[in-house]
């Protein structure tokens, strides 16, 4: 997979600037919670998704290429991952992987193989 995993994709509709906090996040098939914060650092920008009560409080950073939709009015973020996918994925925390290369990688790794 390509840098273009960490950028936002630009049919996306996300504007730079505009804050993602608190929206919706939706898999492609449900609701998975809610975006806690997020970056644009060029090719580097992605998402961390509070889960909430669906996988006990677990925060989950999701990379911008998975964006597939922002909508601003109704304060939602679509992404082109499962709900499994996105249960399954490298465990985050957040005091230890910011800025992590490493823990970077893994997540490019795990997002950018077909789990089907």
């Amino acid at each position: 997979m390509t840098d273009d995993m960490w950028s936002y994709n630009p049919e996306s509709h996300y504007t730079p600037g505009t804050s993602l906090v608190g929206f919706k996040v939706e898999a492609s098939d449900g609701h998975i919670g809610k975006v806690d914060e997020h970056t644009e650092d060029v090719g580097s920008s992605y998402i961390v998704v509070d889960t909430g009560p669906w996988i006990f409080g677990k925060e989950v950073l999701i990379p911008a290429g998975t964006v597939v939709r922002v909508d601003v009015k109704e304060k939602t973020v679509n992404v082109n991952l499962t709900k499994d996918q996105i249960k399954d994925s490298p465990e985050y925390d957040k005091d230890k992987h910011r800025g992590d290369a490493a823990y970077r990688d893994q997540l490019g790794q795990y997002y950018g193989h077909d789990h089907s």
